[in-house]
Parts: C-alpha cells; sequence; structure tokens
C-alpha cells in the first residue's frame, strides 16, 4: 500500500508519459512541466508536503532536462569534479556559468524538502518557495508553458 502512496504522491505523471521511451531531454523536461503543474494544484489543495516535494521532483526533472543537452552542456562552466548527476552540484554549474542568477536559495529548499518529507506542513506559507521555484524554471526554459499542451491529469493521483 505504502508503494503505491509513495508512487500517486511523488510521481502525478503516472499513466501520463513514458519518460524513458522520451529520451534523456525530453522525458526529464515533460516531467519537470507535469510535476509544476500538479505540485502547484496539490499546493492550492492545501496537501503542502506533498505539493512541496512534487515541485522539487520538477526542480530535479529540470535540471537534468538542461544538463542532458550538449550543446547546452558546452556553454557551461563545469570544473573538475562536478557531478552532473547531482541535483545540488547541477544547480552550482548553472549559477557558476550564469544560467541562474542565485537568488534561489537551493540549500534552503533543500532542507524544506526534508522536513516535508518527514510530516505534513498544513500551516506553511508556500508563496516564497513557489516564486523561487517558478523563477528558476523561467530561467532555465521550462516555464511559462500552456498546461492544455499538456496530457490531462489523473484525478487518481492523490
Amino acid at each position: 500500500m505504502w508503494q503505491n502512496m509513495w508512487y500517486s504522491i511523488f510521481m502525478p505523471h503516472a499513466g501520463l508519459m513514458d519518460e524513458g521511451a522520451l529520451g534523456p531531454e525530453k522525458g526529464p523536461f515533460l516531467r519537470a512541466r507535469l510535476h509544476i503543474r500538479s505540485g502547484k494544484r496539490r499546493l492550492r489543495q492545501g496537501k503542502i508536503s506533498a505539493g512541496i516535494v512534487t515541485l522539487y521532483d520538477a526542480l530535479s526533472g529540470a535540471l537534468q532536462w538542461y544538463v542532458a543537452s550538449s550543446e547546452r552542456r558546452l556553454a557551461l562552466t563545469i570544473k573538475e569534479g562536478d557531478n552532473l548527476n547531482d541535483d545540488r552540484s547541477v544547480y552550482s554549474v548553472l549559477r557558476r556559468s550564469g544560467v541562474l542568477d542565485g537568488t534561489f536559495d537551493y540549500e534552503a529548499f533543500d532542507r524544506l524538502v526534508e522536513k516535508a518529507l518527514e510530516k505534513e506542513m498544513s500551516g506553511y506559507d508556500y508563496t516564497e518557495s513557489l516564486i523561487g521555484i517558478e523563477s528558476v524554471m523561467i530561467q532555465l526554459g521550462v516555464m511559462p508553458f500552456d498546461e492544455r499542451d499538456l496530457p490531462a491529469e489523473d484525478p487518481a493521483t492523490f
């Protein structure tokens, strides 16, 4: 039961896409957009912890998408030891390279996600976190987008 709940909570794209079949660029890109939509819906519904964790996965997908392109990767300042499979490292590379302006506090958001994984945060004011995530998504080129271009949401996903 927990596995099914975990999958539906943190994988709102379940049944809407086959990320592996889409490839290393299209898959994470679509997942990021689907999770932005779902994360924002969950926040509006008062499912704050689930919304925060879903937005974290959207961020992860966006970061993976960005560095999956060899063309975009060539323009990055990558140092020895930078692990492009680690989101924290990718975020640092993108800041260093001027892709991201650094106004979003990745470390604070990471700590918030840890809290969200531990308990429901029903009273948490997520406004600033959402503004920060949206800013990063705009800088990366994942947002804006027309939600009508995405597959319809499955109401069974939490």
